[in-house]
């Protein structure tokens, strides 16, 4: 009998899709939450929410299974669980009301949109021309990539457009012609390096300008509510209060992951000419070339919104729409195919993880655990009796902290800020108030260095498979740390250099 037991479990641990140690961490880690008892001001099912979440994260993190066989695994426990319904009915709907969002289907064709570049042999291309400008070292190829996203981030109101939808295929194209690719397990050469910082010059640019994310002019109405209408941020005043900071952070970026996640491949003496002669071996720009490279001119200028600038504000055009069209416009002209949309293995996978981690968040605020989590944080720092300086730090390191509980910068920003920011103007002096909202709008943009589903463009980044979780979550600790007390040091004395307090 024991013979058997142990032929059948050795069977059992060698055919089922999970890692069997970490998946009994993960269950032991969700029986453990629902026994707990409910704090107070939450009702049973909202902490049976916060126990799935929680749990999920966990299984994500010690790589239980593959992510996306983990978001169907959340998504199948809430509907079992009824957390966020009377009936089971109700539960599915709930769990799958983030896949009709229009985020995720930017996210999802941008990635069909980049297949491409890769197809059409322009990706190529203009990789081998940052390698001929910049192309000597690949932390060179580093600083192209983050001025790359810099020029682009005044006029690209959506941050998932640019990072993912424009630099992100130039990155990879560049990744490639080096032989740097997951597929082949040579991610390490150049790759991972670039990617990461491909990713983190996002987040500081979208700190850096009113119209670099979408969320922004929402965090300017909650400052100037917050403020009583005393300090309300133009796009000029708020580019200029976010310009040395940012500068600053997008300098150091590419040198502190290069500290973090070394490419293998450092010095490229070679890279310069090698990248003249392929550009010769490939020939004049082809007709396809042209087509992609015109549609991909007409997504940057439609996502930022020039013709609603000319024109007038009929013409604005939701991101999603304009990337819609662009893969509509790639199909019709040849230029890729249906079957090249149907193989795109990672969008697919991306559509399913990222819409169950989108509505885990969502459900969360929507049943109440976020106010829950935002009171009892205000009365614990009115309770503790700290400093004005220390209720200024912990409004800002929980407000952007917490964001490791969030899919969605946007759903953050409107679920929390205004509660922290008006707890701040209750708590600090009046001529600190200014610094304070400063900072946690950087901290707005900050928050999204930390993880792989922080906002749109990180699932894009990290679903192209250059970057390990860990190393992932890793970097992203760390540069948000860095980014912090860049804008708390440096942007505090720029600040009083300006005038603003």
């Amino acid at each position: 009998m024991l013979t058997r037991l142990k032929s059948a479990f050795r069977y059992f641990n060698s055919v089922v899709p999970f890692r069997l140690g970490p998946a009994l961490i993960t269950t032991v880690i969700l029986v453990t939450l629902l026994l707990w008892p409910v704090p107070e001001g939450l009702q049973p099912k909202a902490w049976g929410l916060v126990a799935i979440f929680l749990t999920t994260i966990v299984a994500i993190i010690l790589k239980v299974m593959p992510i996306g066989v983990m978001a169907l695994m959340a998504i199948v426990v809430l509907s079992l669980s009824q957390v966020t319904a009377t009936s089971s009915k109700g539960a599915i709907e709930d769990a799958l009301t983030a896949f009709d969002s229009p985020l995720i289907w930017l996210i999802v064709v941008a990635i069909l949109i980049s297949r491409g570049l890769k197809k059409t042999g322009l990706g190529t291309r203009i990789g081998l021309m940052f390698i001929s400008l910049m192309g000597k070292r690949t932390i060179g190829i580093g600083y192209g990539l983050a001025i790359c996203e810099l020029v682009l981030a005044p006029f690209t109101p959506s941050n998932t457009a640019r990072g993912g939808g424009i630099v992100h295929p130039i990155m990879k194209s560049i990744a490639n012609t080096f032989d740097s690719d997951p597929a082949k397990g040579t991610e390490g050469k150049v790759g991972t390096y670039l990617a990461l910082v491909n990713y983190h010059a996002n987040p500081i640019t979208s700190a850096m300008f009113v119209t670099a994310t979408a969320p922004n002019p929402l965090v300017v109405d909650y400052i100037a509510k917050a403020t009583n209408q005393s300090l309300h941020l133009t796009w000029t005043s708020w580019a200029l209060c976010m310009l040395l900071p940012g500068l600053l952070c997008m300098l150091v970026m590419p040198l502190v992951i290069y500290l973090l996640a070394p490419p293998q491949l450092k010095a490229t003496p070679n890279a310069v000419q090698y990248a003249h002669d392929e550009v010769a071996k490939m020939g004049p720009v082809s007709p396809k070339e042209k087509v992609m490279l015109g549609t991909f001119l007409l997504l940057l200028l439609l996502w930022a919104d020039v013709p609603a600038l000319l024109f007038g504000p009929a013409l604005k055009l939701d991101p999603t729409v304009v990337a819609f069209v662009g893969l509509f416009v790639l199909i019709i002209t040849g230029t890729i195919d249906w079957d090249d949309v149907l193989s795109e293995k990672s969008a697919w996978d991306t559509l399913i993880w990222f819409g169950a981690l989108i509505m885990l968040a969502e459900q969360l605020n929507k049943q109440g655990v976020i106010t829950w989590f935002s009171a009892g944080m205000s009365e614990a720092i009115e309770a503790s009796g700290v400093g004005w300086g220390g209720t200024a730090a912990i409004l800002v390191l929980v407000f952007v902290f917490s964001h490791y509980l969030f899919a969605s910068t946007t759903a953050h920003i409107s679920a929390m800020m205004l509660a922290f920011l008006t707890v701040g103007v209750r708590l600090i002096p009046p001529e600190f108030v200014v610094p304070f909202m400063l900072m946690m709008a950087a901290g707005s943009s900050i928050m999204m260095t930390l993880t792989h589903y922080a906002t749109g463009t990180s699932p894009i980044i990290f679903g192209s498979g250059f970057v390990t979780m860990g190393t992932w979550w890793r970097v992203g600790f760390v540069m948000c740390v860095v980014n912090l007390l860049i804008f708390a040091v440096v942007g505090s004395v720029w600040w009083k250099v300006l005038g603003f307090w």
